[in-house]
């Protein structure tokens, strides 16, 4: 790898960085719209409550938009780390082991609801106030690794987010779901 592609593969992993911040600003300001747990009941009654639906729906999308970002931007902090990134299960392992990840189930988990946050469709109301409850308790738990990401690509890479735009908001978030 020569020093261009080398600054270019920097570069890249700093925009994933500063998308991750963004990712979480979203998600979580999507999620405090929402008056949490979310029933059966309360669904059925606001069924065509368009502010409510799409709040839901972008919680949806940004979850998954957040997972996506942090399973790219892992990938490419050990690509640049010289760690195998041959195998998914042995980047998560590696970041398990480093304390980025508390657990390469808990990721999995996450993993399974942002499948069925893009993938099902699902029309009982029971099981849609279901599924939002977990992805709002998940969450935190991607914000928290977002949060070490960021801080073992600064320490160990010397990467930080492109652009600061969404720094501020990102650790006061951090800060208030610990």
């Amino acid at each position: 790898m020569n020093q261009t592609s080398l600054d270019s593969e920097r570069q890249h992993l700093a925009e994933l960085l500063e998308a991750i911040q963004r990712c979480v600003y979203f998600l979580d300001a999507s999620s405090e719209k929402i008056n949490w747990a979310l029933t059966k009941e309360y669904l059925e009654t606001n069924k065509k409550d368009v502010a409510l639906f799409e709040a839901i729906a972008a919680i949806n999308e940004r979850f998954a938009k957040l997972q996506d970002s942090l399973g790219a931007a892992m990938r490419h902090a050990c690509l640049l780390a010289g760690e195998p990134v041959d195998n998914f299960l042995k980047i998560l392992s590696f970041y398990e082991k480093i304390g980025v990840l508390d657990s390469v189930t808990i990721w999995q988990l996450c993993r399974t609801a942002r499948n069925l946050a893009a993938h099902d469709y699902e029309v009982d109301y029971a099981g849609i106030a279901e599924h939002f409850n977990t992805i709002h308790d998940l969450s935190p738990l991607l914000y928290m690794t977002a949060s070490r990401l960021q801080s073992y690509c600064r320490e160990a890479l010397a990467i930080e987010p492109n652009q600061a735009d969404f720094s501020a908001e990102f650790f006061s978030i951090i800060k208030a779901k610990q």
